[in-house]
């Protein structure tokens, strides 16, 4: 049976506009989503929108509409970014689903039944926009600690979640399983907020002649569920109605529970390293296996705002300088985990070095000699280091196989110890590639595809295919061409989770008419001989800096 790999973006809410922040959050999920496929593995990525709460019912009533017809609208623009995104989500969930409604329903119940919930009077002060209660130690300057803004006194009755009894448990486990909470920096975040306090119990109730809008409690329709109690419980309600073959109840149906990553950003980790870690607990239910928390982007060094103008769009960005290269630039230039800066300049910068000079160069002049010198057929695999592979012993991803090759055994009186380097180094990504992407590494992963890049280019420098034409040597000028195409092959797969397009245009360019999919296996000299290439235009035509009048 293959692995089951589930992952899962925040659910967004509705009232956004999307920005880079939820772009590069998705893109994360979809990186791993794809890699995963690659592995063979069995992949469910979920990601959808928040839809309930005090701030979607006032929006809609501002606009004359009824909540749900107001989300109907909003939510389109989450569903055409991802598709401009190239997100290969699983499935989108929207808490205003009936389905989902209905698990968060049961949840309620269940831990009502379990005496996990009591109702009580509460006095605090109320934050609106974030919809949050704060207790008067909280408060900064007598305003929202998170947002800033002015909070109102009251007190009501409401129902409350029994959150302080696991405060040692969760402790416990977080201290146990150090990869629960990744990068570690928000790891000991999370300690030493449960260290240094006591733990409160948490509302998750508002009643509904305040806010009506939201999931009414199955034991009291007075009262409607608190948003932040609704939306987690997406990632588990998910699985009963989502998820591949949900609503087939085989004895061969997966389990998706418990989630592979919640990938989230560091605003909301205590709502899921406290709040969501302990309704599970109480539940019954395993804890994800990782929630990692990534950083914020800046621009230019401040920190994003309307009001200042700097909100980075993808759209635009996608618009202005296509999907591959914005999702590389993200993933490249800063360590996923970190805070980073956004600088279109920095964009262009990339372009025009890593994709332009270095990878996108690599294919045109391949391609190019291949054209020339070879009649633009791929010349026949030689046999470098490695013996014929016997049937059926191909490695996966995770362990690229020795050479097929013999069809052209080349004399060992040419030298060929560049070649073989190149080949060397293209086997040698498996191990710390696959290392990199199971810690969420991804810069480390792309900068080990682009050593092979660059010891690619040089061995075209080394051995100057023009000068191997020139002398004749047309075994040797055979083996540099194919050693090139087929490693342009096998960096293509590697490139597929961050750059899919792009991936799948070197293989078409190659000549290969099957699209990089699922359960890939890497095998050396699967490029088949006398096989036509496809040249094609320039993958990343260079970037003037003069031509770009924007600024951010």
């Amino acid at each position: 049976m293959k692995d089951k790999f589930y992952v899962t973006t925040p659910i967004y809410y509705v009232n956004d506009i999307p920005h880079i922040g939820h772009a590069y959050t998705t893109i994360a999920a979809d990186i791993l989503a794809r890699y995963n496929r690659l592995r063979g593995n069995q992949v469910f990525f979920l990601t959808g929108t928040d839809e309930h709460g005090q701030k979607v019912q006032k929006a809609a009533e501002e606009k004359g509409r009824a909540p749900k017809e107001h989300a109907d609208s909003m939510v389109m623009n989450f569903k055409d970014l991802w598709t401009k995104l190239n997100i290969s989500y699983s499935a989108f969930i929207r808490t205003t689903d009936e389905q989902h409604k209905e698990v968060v329903q049961e949840v309620l119940q269940r831990l009502l039944d379990k005496g996990e919930i009591e109702k009580r009077i509460y006095s605090g002060w109320y934050c609106t926009p974030d919809e949050r209660f704060w207790m008067q130690k909280d408060l900064v300057n007598g305003k929202c600690p998170d947002c800033g803004r002015e909070v109102e006194d009251i007190e009501e009755e409401n129902y409350f979640f029994l959150m302080s009894t696991y405060q040692v448990r969760l402790i416990r486990h977080i201290e146990q399983t150090p990869h629960y909470i990744l990068p570690e920096t928000r790891r000991n975040e999370v300690l030493g907020f449960l260290k240094s306090q006591p733990l409160g119990d948490l509302c998750i109730s508002r009643p509904k002649k305040r806010l009506p809008w939201g999931i009414p409690l199955p034991f009291d329709e007075e009262f409607i569920t608190y948003v932040w109690f609704d939306a987690l419980v997406n990632y588990y309600s998910a699985t009963k109605y989502l998820s591949p073959h949900a609503s087939r109840l085989t004895p061969h149906a997966v389990d998706w529970w418990p989630a592979t990553h919640h990938i989230i950003g560091k605003d909301i980790l205590t709502t899921h390293a406290v709040y969501w870690s302990t309704m599970l607990m109480a539940l019954d239910l395993p804890l994800p296996e990782n929630i990692f928390a990534h950083g914020w982007w800046t621009v230019e060094g401040r920190k994003m705002s309307k009001s200042l103008g700097n909100v980075v769009d993808p759209n635009e960005m996608v618009n202005t300088y296509g999907i591959d290269a914005f999702r590389y630039f993200l993933f490249r230039e800063v360590p996923f985990g970190l805070d980073g800066d956004f600088s279109e300049q920095a964009l262009i910068k990339r372009i025009n070095t890593d994709l332009a000079n270095d990878f996108g160069n690599l294919l045109s002049r391949t391609l190019t000699m291949i054209e020339k010198y070879l009649k633009g057929e791929i010349p026949p695999c030689p046999l470098l280091l490695n013996p014929p592979v016997p049937p059926f012993s191909k490695g996966g991803l995770g362990g690229l196989s020795g050479g097929r090759g013999g069809l052209n055994d080349i004399s060992s009186s040419i030298d060929l110890h560049r070649v073989i380097q190149l080949k060397n180094f293209v086997e040698s990504i498996n191990p710390d590639f696959d290392f990199s992407m199971g810690r969420l590494s991804f810069n480390h992963a792309l900068d080990k595809i682009w050593f092979v890049i660059n010891d690619a280019n040089k061995l075209i420098e080394d051995e100057a295919p023009w000068n191997l034409w020139k002398a004749k040597n047309i075994d040797k000028l055979s083996a540099v061409l194919y050693t090139l195409a087929e490693s342009l092959r096998i960096i293509a797969i590697y490139l597929y989770p961050f750059m899919p397009d792009t991936a799948q245009k070197i293989w078409h360019q190659l000549g290969i008419d099957e699209k990089i999919g699922s359960a890939i296996y890497i095998v050396w000299g699967e490029l088949k001989s006398g096989q036509k290439i496809r040249k094609g235009s320039h993958l990343f035509p260079r970037i003037e800096q003069k031509n770009i009048t924007r600024s951010l």
